[in-house]
């Protein structure tokens, strides 16, 4: 037996085809859905296609370091992000939030680094250790997760750190946790939710009990589902057609561009455009589960598989909340939603899938 190179130049240049094809069709998408959500804006769609190029790069760059790299970085990545969510809760900036913190011309979200720096951090912590973990693992573990994310529940930002936490925690499930353990937390959370309902911001409750009931109250909190929905009704089988959306272009759908662009993709392309838009992203995700399941090492498994289903996390909240089946908590719809951090986000982590599936040793027969 021997190593050797792949004889694949897109393999030995760190590139994988599936994935990238996925990640394209997925963006020409976004981008023609963005045309029109955003009344034909040019520059709109422009400045989008310029932060795919970024997030783009940005994956392909990070598929060029090899997981062991990124396993000894992680600790380090965490304590940046830490540090800047720290920064971030003491001089941070936002409309009724410290979510942003400005370093000269540079302005971004650092709670959008631990979307990739917890589940990277928690793998690597666990990948040397004996599994299934025992509950000091499990612990500290947890300590892990809920640091970041309870800074950034306090911004707040729910939706944010729903998404870290789930990555984390994912994390944690794929290690091989006890379901004994697994029942014991449900039934922590279940105790504890009415000391978390008293604990949340007004609007947050708003949220909850608006979608229970958003026919309470029409034209104020419940306002965003009831639009949502009928645009998705709307739609139909096949759609009113590109461009031809009357519920986003005669502007009763809000953030039409953004958190709720799948209600704009509803009304125009029906059942039929859902089917091929969910048939792109399992193409994706199965890709990603493909890739966990050939990892070579513990962390690589972890990593892999945290951040596919952290990316399912992403696509099963945002249709959810559009079509009023979940609280609107802004999760935006990946690689679709008008938006740059957390695009980048999303690419950045695609690009560790690409990096663990490429840097896998090719064993050829002597």
């Amino acid at each position: 037996m021997r190593l050797g190179r792949s004889g694949n130049l897109l393999v030995d240049l760190h590139i994988d085809a599936p994935l990238v094809g996925g990640v394209l069709l997925l963006c020409a998408v976004g981008l023609s859905v963005l045309y029109s959500a955003s009344d034909h804006s040019l520059e709109v769609v422009a400045k989008q296609a310029a932060r795919m190029a970024l997030g783009f790069t940005s994956m392909i760059a990070v598929a060029q370091l090899s997981p062991l790299r990124l396993a000894r970085w992680s600790p380090i990545i965490y304590a940046i992000g830490m540090v800047l969510l720290v920064a971030t809760a003491i001089v941070g900036t936002g409309r009724g939030a410290h979510r942003w913190l400005e370093l000269g011309p540079l302005r971004f979200q650092p709670s959008e680094i631990m979307k990739l720096a917890v589940p990277l951090t928690v793998a690597w912590f666990l990948s040397d250790k004996l599994l299934p973990p025992r509950l000091s693992l499990v612990g500290a573990t947890l300590l892990l997760v809920a640091v970041p994310g309870a800074f950034i529940i306090e911004q707040p930002d729910l939706g944010t750190a729903i998404l870290v936490m789930a990555a984390g925690l994912l994390v944690l499930f794929f290690a091989g946790i006890s379901w004994r353990l697994i029942g014991l937390a449900i039934a922590v959370c279940v105790v504890c939710a009415p000391i978390g309902w008293y604990t949340m911001h007004d609007y947050q409750r708003q949220r909850i009990i608006t979608l229970l009931d958003p026919a309470a109250d029409p034209l104020g909190a419940g306002y965003h589902i009831i639009q949502a929905t009928i645009a998705v009704g709307s739609g139909g089988w096949s759609g009113k057609g590109w461009l031809n959306g009357t519920q986003s272009h005669l502007e009763f759908l809000p953030e039409r561009a953004t958190d709720f662009i799948f209600a704009v993709y509803c009304e125009e392309f029906g059942l039929l455009g859902v089917l091929v838009l969910l048939a792109a992203y399992l193409l994706v995700l199965i890709r990603g589960i493909t890739i966990a399941m050939n990892a070579q090492d513990g962390f690589s498994r972890l990593i892999a598989a945290s951040l596919t289903f952290t990316l399912f996390v992403y696509i099963f909240v945002n249709m959810g909340m559009v079509t009023g089946q979940l609280p609107v908590v802004g999760v935006p719809l990946p690689l679709i939603s008008y938006g740059g951090t957390s695009l980048v986000t999303i690419m950045t982590g695609l690009g560790i899938l690409m990096s663990i599936q490429t840097h896998r040793r090719f064993i050829v027969e002597s």
